[in-house]
């Protein structure tokens, strides 16, 4: 059974992890894996972006989702990719709908919930190896939904789902990150979302300048704009705590007690301890993505979430 490293954290305030889990430097060196960038048409007028890179003999593919206004650039996203790859295990970087670049290739926006597009492409990888999904942030509630929705059916397509620091009760983390210790990180939220938004060329500047807030650009843009109508709604529909029960393969979740984004409490749901294909692994340190580890490898993370993949490709 795997047994997750111990994490030590580089240090133990909750908000420097969070941010130097976003800005610490990342020598890659990717020369020996060639990058293919690929759009994939999921929907007649929508395409998504997926950055894919092979090792020469691999046993395993691994798929991963970036969270809110990320992409497949993103650093967490990159160091996973890295380490996979050095580990024989085939990576792709699956871009939301608008990120990435491609804002003007679809008509529509992505949300926490929206699994069609994943599936589609997990669907068109024919893979004859082990596939396995991994979503980081809001890409963790996306990656547990679908494989909470296909449920029994999910093992022909993904042999493995891992999320890490996932808002799994979505207006429980909106209301958290709107709380005074995270203004500064939804100030930065709200920004990327204004702009990616406006750069789509269906909102204008104007109409983005009245909200302030994570829950009003949902309550006015994204929830309408998929038929949830409001923003509560939409969270209380979109949620992946409401799929947790139906998850039929292996799935790994890794969250720090004190992220200050996700309140831990979302954690206590009873379906951790009904479903015996969840495992919760808990950090009392790391923040959101911030986990930077004193000793060891530097991102903690990566290394656990491949020695899990290794377990499951060769179980001892």
């Amino acid at each position: 059974m795997f047994q997750p490293a111990p994490f030590v954290p580089l240090v133990k305030d909750p908000h420097l992890l969070t941010i130097l889990g976003n800005f610490w430097p990342r020598k890659l060196d990717f020369s020996a894996y060639p990058e293919r960038a690929q759009l994939y048409r999921t929907e007649p007028d929508v395409q998504v972006l997926v950055q894919s890179q092979r090792p020469e003999k691999p046993i395993a593919e691994l798929v991963m989702v970036h969270g809110l206004e990320g992409s497949g650039e993103a650093g967490y996203m990159r160091t996973l990719a890295h380490t996979a790859l050095r580990n024989n295990i085939a990576t792709h970087r699956f871009n939301l709908r608008t990120c990435g670049g491609t804002a003007k290739l679809c008509p529509t926006l992505y949300h926490a919930g929206l699994t069609s597009d994943l599936h589609f492409f997990l669907e068109q990888l024919h893979s004859p190896l082990p596939v396995y999904l991994t979503g980081f942030s809001l890409g963790g509630n996306v990656a547990l939904k679908l494989a909470g929705e296909l449920g029994t059916g999910a093992g022909g397509i993904l042999a493995g789902v891992c999320a890490v620091s996932t808002p799994i009760d979505l207006a429980a983390s909106v209301r958290r990150i709107a709380e005074r210790d995270n203004r500064l990180y939804e100030r930065r939220f709200v920004d990327r979302m204004a702009e990616r938004l406006v750069s789509t060329g269906r909102y204008t500047r104007e109409q983005m300048a009245p909200l302030k807030s994570i829950y009003e650009i949902d309550d006015r843009i994204t929830a309408p704009s998929f038929g949830f109508g409001t923003a509560d709604h939409y969270y209380a529909t979109q949620s992946s705590n409401l799929f947790l029960d139906r998850i039929r393969i292996p799935a790994l979740l890794i969250q720090a007690e004190d992220d200050s984004f996700i309140p831990f409490e979302s954690f206590h749901h009873p379906a951790f301890a009904a479903n015996p294909y969840l495992r919760l692994i808990s950090t009392k340190y790391g923040g959101h993505l911030g986990f930077l580890s004193k000793s060891g490898p530097r991102f903690w993370v990566d290394q656990n979430v491949t020695n899990w993949i290794l377990s499951l490709v060769k179980p001892a």
